[in-house]
């Protein structure tokens, strides 16, 4: 039987800008559904576009229940969040498509994190 995954992730119009926090059992489609204006409604509107930060579930009662959590923290609480796993805002959709090949960065998880939380590794 496959295990399912949920992930609750954050997304920002830029380093400290406008953040926006959902859930999802595919990061990766959502992400790429954010960042392409696929999607009609606040991220498209603030141009909000840039992965920052997920978790993963393995229920999604539980993600659903953090997703909230989070949306009611105070933006403070919010950033520091986002930098004690990714402290330079870097776009964690394209360390976890593959598409660029850069040493680890600081505040970032590696690519073979990445791979592991995501079932690839």
């Amino acid at each position: 039987m496959r295990e399912h995954i949920y992930f609750v992730y954050i997304l920002a119009s830029r380093r400290k800008g406008t953040l926006y926090i959902g859930v999802t059992n595919d990061v990766l489609r959502r992400a790429y559904e954010h960042k392409s204006d696929l999607i009609e409604g606040f991220t498209k509107k603030h141009g909000v576009h840039i992965l920052v930060w997920y978790e993963i579930h393995g229920d999604i009662h539980s993600a659903i229940a953090r997703e909230k959590q989070l949306k009611r923290w105070n933006r403070a609480w919010k950033i520091k969040l986002i930098e004690k796993e990714n402290s330079g805002w870097n776009d964690l959709y394209d360390r976890l498509t593959g598409e660029i090949a850069l040493p680890d960065l600081p505040g970032s998880p590696s690519p073979r994190e990445a791979d592991a939380s995501l079932g690839r590794g």
